[in-house]
């Protein structure tokens, strides 16, 4: 079952709930009671971790190995192409 957060805009209780997904958005503040007891929206608790689909589908290639840097003489020969 999902955790939902709500806060009062009253009062401003704010307070986590186990709820059902066919349960009915609370609206009466429990510290309080006015009706302005509402839903908010939060990030999701959870990680993947592992070698699932989720790895191996969605995963970023790794870094390309990084070139060697251009050679700086300006005239166009390069002393480090001569040597190789």
């Amino acid at each position: 079952m999902p955790i939902y957060e709500y806060r009062c805009a009253d009062c401003g209780f704010q307070k986590e709930h186990l709820q059902k997904l066919s349960d009915p958005v609370l609206r009466a503040c429990p510290q309080c009671g006015a009706q302005s007891y509402k839903k908010l929206l939060s990030a999701a608790g959870f990680q993947l971790k592992g070698s699932g689909w989720y790895a191996t589908d969605f995963k970023q290639p790794s870094a390309k190995p990084s070139s060697p840097p251009p050679c700086q003489g300006g005239d166009g020969a390069c002393a480090c192409a001569a040597a190789s």
